[in-house]
C-alpha cells in the first residue's frame, strides 16, 4: 500500500465501499444529509473503539487536535458531539448490522479452513448471551429489574476464527430461550448451547431442518433408555444411550429419539451429561465439541475488555444498537486485516498498536511487523564521537 495513506485509512479500505453505500441507500441514511454523512458517522465510531474513547466529547477533541490529517483518513466533515449524537439517535442502526454481515461473510471465506480443538468437516457453532449492565434512569426502555436496566446480546459464533454470524440486541428482559426462534438454521451444522436453552419444542427445529444440536441436560430429564453403547471409561465417558422422552409434553414436544451421553471432567471434578440428536459421531467427539463452547465465553469476556461495549454515548435504542453493531464491524474488520495480511499477533495485541498509531503514515502491515527498526548509516556517521582515544 501507499506509505503515504495513514494506517486509519488503509485500515478502513478493508470496507467494501460499494457494499457500504448499497446498506446506506437500503434504510435512506442519508436522505436530506448535507455534511455528516453515513461514511463519516462510521468513521467516526470507528476511531472511537479503536482509540477507547470514552465519551463524545473525547472523540470531538480527539479527532479536532488531528484535524488536519482527517480529510486523508476519509472524513469529509467536521466531527462535532452534537452532530455525532444526532446521527447515532437517528440514522438506522440497521445500516451498519447490514455492513457487519457483510463484513462477516468476507471473514468466513477466510477462516473457513482454519483448525480447531476438534477435527470436523462441518461448520460448528457455539450459541450464548451476555448482559450488559446499564442505568436505569438514561435506559428506561432496557429495564431489566426494578431498579436496574441491562441489554443483551445473543450471539452465534463460529467456532473457526470465532466470527460472529448471529447477533441480536434484546433488553435484558429477553429469555435465553426465546431467542432460538431468531435463529438461522443451517443443514448439517453443529450448535453447541448450555443447558438454559433447553426446550424441546424449539429444540426439534434443529432436527426438522437437518442440523445437529448438543446441549447440556438437565438434571430432572424424564425419559427411558432403548440403547446403549460400550464406553472407554479412561477417556472420562461413563455412559452412550439412546433415550426416548416420556413426559406428558416433552414426548408431543420431541417424539424422535436422542442420544444421552455421560461424561467425566477429571481435570475438574465434575460430571456432565449431553443430549444430542446426532448418532454417527462417536461419544468422545461430542464431548469435546461441548468443551469448544467455552469460545464464546471467552468472545464476551474479549469484546469486554477491548471494545467500548459497556459505555455507551448515547442513551437511545437507536444509538446503543448502532455502537453495538460498529464496534462488532470493528472486531470483524480486524479479523479480516489479520488473515489478509498475515499478521502473526493476537487480535488484543492488534488493537492496542493501532490504538497509538492510527494516524502514522506507513505501510499497515510494517505497523505490525516484529522487526527492531535500524538506524540509518548516516545518522550514524554524523554523531560526533564522546571520547578520543
Amino acid at each position: 500500500m501507499n506509505a503515504g495513506q495513514t494506517i486509519f485509512s488503509q485500515l478502513m479500505a478493508f470496507v467494501p465501499t460499494y457494499a457500504f453505500n448499497r446498506c446506506v441507500r437500503r434504510y435512506r441514511g442519508d436522505y436530506r444529509v448535507r455534511t455528516f454523512s453515513c461514511r463519516d458517522q462510521c468513521l467516526a465510531m470507528a476511531f472511537a473503539q479503536l482509540t477507547y474513547r470514552e465519551s463524545l466529547r473525547d472523540i470531538e477533541t480527539c479527532l479536532r487536535s488531528m484535524s488536519h490529517r482527517l480529510y486523508h483518513a476519509g472524513f469529509r466533515a467536521t466531527v462535532a458531539r452534537s452532530t455525532l449524537a444526532d446521527a447515532n439517535e437517528l440514522r438506522d442502526w440497521r445500516i451498519y448490522a447490514d455492513l457487519a454481515a457483510v463484513l462477516i461473510a468476507r471473514a468466513r471465506e477466510l477462516y473457513i479452513n482454519d483448525s480447531f480443538a476438534v477435527d470436523l468437516d462441518q461448520t460448528v457453532y457455539a450459541f450464548d448471551s451476555t448482559t450488559i449492565d446499564l442505568c436505569l434512569t438514561l435506559f428506561p426502555w432496557a429495564q431489566f429489574r426494578r431498579r436496574k436496566s441491562a441489554v443483551k446480546l445473543h450471539t452465534l459464533l463460529d467456532l473457526r476464527g470465532n466470527i460472529p454470524c448471529f447477533i441480536h440486541v434484546s433488553s435484558g428482559r429477553m429469555a435465553d430461550v426465546t431467542s432460538l426462534d431468531l435463529l438461522p438454521i443451517e443443514a448439517a451444522a453443529f450448535y453447541v448451547m448450555d443447558r438454559g436453552y433447553t426446550d424441546f419444542g424449539r429444540l426439534y427445529r434443529f432436527t426438522q431442518g437437518l442440523a445437529f444440536f448438543i446441549i447440556r441436560a438437565k438434571r430432572n430429564l424424564d425419559f427411558s433408555r432403548r440403547t446403549y453403547r460400550h464406553v472407554d471409561k479412561t477417556t472420562g465417558l461413563r455412559s452412550d444411550q439412546t433415550i426416548i422422552l416420556r413426559g406428558p409434553k416433552t414426548s408431543v414436544l420431541y417424539p424422535d429419539p436422542l442420544r444421552r451421553i455421560s461424561y467425566y471432567a477429571v481435570d475438574i471434578n465434575k460430571r456432565f451429561v449431553f443430549l444430542t440428536n446426532n448418532f454417527s459421531l462417536d461419544a468422545l467427539t461430542i464431548a469435546q465439541l461441548f468443551k469448544c463452547r467455552w469460545q464464546v465465553e471467552l468472545f464476551f469476556k474479549w469484546i469486554k475488555q477491548h471494545l467500548r461495549i459497556k459505555a455507551f454515548y448515547g442513551t437511545s435504542a437507536n444509538a446503543v444498537k448502532t455502537q453495538v453493531w460498529i464496534a462488532v464491524c470493528v472486531y470483524v474488520l480486524v479479523a479480516i486485516v489479520k488473515k489478509e495480511l498475515n499478521i502473526d499477533r493476537a487480535m488484543g495485541e492488534i488493537l492496542q498498536i493501532l490504538s497509538i498509531s492510527l494516524f502514522e503514515k506507513m505501510p499497515i502491515s510494517q505497523a505490525f511487523s516484529h522487526a527492531t527498526p535500524k538506524m540509518e548509516d548516516s545518522l550514524i556517521h554524523n554523531q560526533l564521537p564522546l571520547f578520543d582515544f
